[in-house]
């Protein structure tokens, strides 16, 4: 006896996590069965309704999420990934139920938004291997102690030793406390980004922006800070300009930069840029010729506070490459690893070149 193949809606609801799908108007038009325990709600009374005016789903500080529409991300043809974040929904029992809620943006052939596939699992049901905010807290602590003791000793030494020093000194030692005071605005950046990712409250300020010049401009900025470093910038004449936050890009590629500096053993590193007409696309690409990485860290290398051997020692403080990863799917892009041990390293991202020509609607991205 041949066994029968179950339909699209028999495996939704054999999932353990609630799904909810959402059309572009945020009517639901499909729960799963452990959506409709989880909301406390019978299906019949969530098809058809209203995901604004039945769940009413709310940030952790009790702002409505879709208060003022979809938000930009949506509207972006490019970005089908959505972040994982906490948020309160309300179950039929009146009562506020906190869940992880993650998914997918559903679009047509002209990447116009359709709609959403969410899924839903209640916070105190969560086993991830996520820290709390009490670990973050603590790593990055840990992360500014080491710049703020420097900046502490060298204008204490500049105070009290200034008629003693000379010209070159005090400007060797302004320069040190200067890079010091980027890394702790990085690091603070970097909880804020932290924060706004995983709340789906990250705001992109989007502009044309020429990748080329915005590389030179990184890799002068990482020389200041690791003065040994060979960088070779490598990008093709006639490359279009992509509409993105040069700012984000910025740190994006700063931290790529910084860790060849630190981890691939090797001084040389390659920055080089391709753009895939067919695919209308930028890959920004940083090469290093070092020591490589272990293949079994290479699928873990953008997880939230994973943080390779070095020596047998835990290194970095496991947030940048995490937050370069949200910076670069919040654009629509991706974002990825390779490595050859004993050969080096490549990470690169890409930037979709068509995003302004396609960013649509004006409203609620319904339309």
């Amino acid at each position: 006896m041949t066994a029968s193949v179950p339909t699209s809606a028999e495996i939704i609801d054999l999932l353990p996590d609630a799904i909810v799908v959402l059309d572009a108007h945020r009517t639901i038009t499909a729960v799963n069965e452990a959506a409709a325990e989880l909301l406390a709600r019978p299906t019949k009374d969530l098809l058809g309704a209203s995901a604004d005016e039945v769940l009413e789903p709310r940030t952790r500080d009790g702002k409505l999420v879709w208060a003022d529409g979809w938000p930009r991300a949506a509207l972006l043809i490019r970005v089908r990934r959505i972040p994982e974040q906490e948020v309160d929904v309300m179950a039929g029992s009146g009562k506020a139920v906190r869940v992880a809620v993650t998914g997918r943006y559903r679009r047509d052939g002209d990447g116009r938004l359709e709609g959403v596939v969410l899924a839903l699992r209640p916070i105190e049901r969560r086993n991830t291997l996520a820290a709390s905010g009490v670990e973050v807290v603590s790593t990055v602590s840990h992360e500014l102690r080491s710049p703020l003791t420097s900046v502490k000793g060298y204008t204490s030494l500049l105070l009290n030793r200034w008629d003693r020093l000379d010209d070159e000194q005090k400007k060797s030692m302004l320069e040190q406390v200067q890079s010091d005071a980027d890394r702790v605005t990085r690091l603070i950046t970097e909880l804020l980004d932290i924060s706004r990712l995983e709340t789906g409250r990250l705001r992109l300020r989007c502009q044309m922006v020429d990748i080329a010049g915005l590389a030179e401009v990184v890799v002068e900025k990482v020389r200041i800070a690791y003065p040994e470093l060979e960088v070779s910038v490598a990008f093709p004449g006639e490359l279009p300009r992509v509409y993105a936050d040069p700012d984000k890009v910025e740190q994006v590629l700063t931290n790529l930069l910084e860790n060849a500096a630190k981890y691939a053993g090797s001084p040389d590193v390659r920055v080089e840029g391709v753009y895939d007409e067919s695919r209308k696309e930028l890959t920004i690409a940083v090469h290093d010729v070092g020591k490589g990485i272990p293949p079994a860290e290479l699928p873990r290398l953008f997880n939230k506070f994973f943080r390779g051997s070095e020596g047998g020692r835990p290194s970095g403080s496991g947030l940048g490459l995490y937050i370069a990863r949200g910076l670069v799917e919040a654009h629509g892009g991706r974002i990825a690893a390779e490595s050859r041990l004993g050969e080096g390293s490549t990470f690169s991202f890409t930037l979709p070149a068509d995003a302004f020509d396609k960013t649509f609607g004006d409203g609620d991205g319904s339309s």
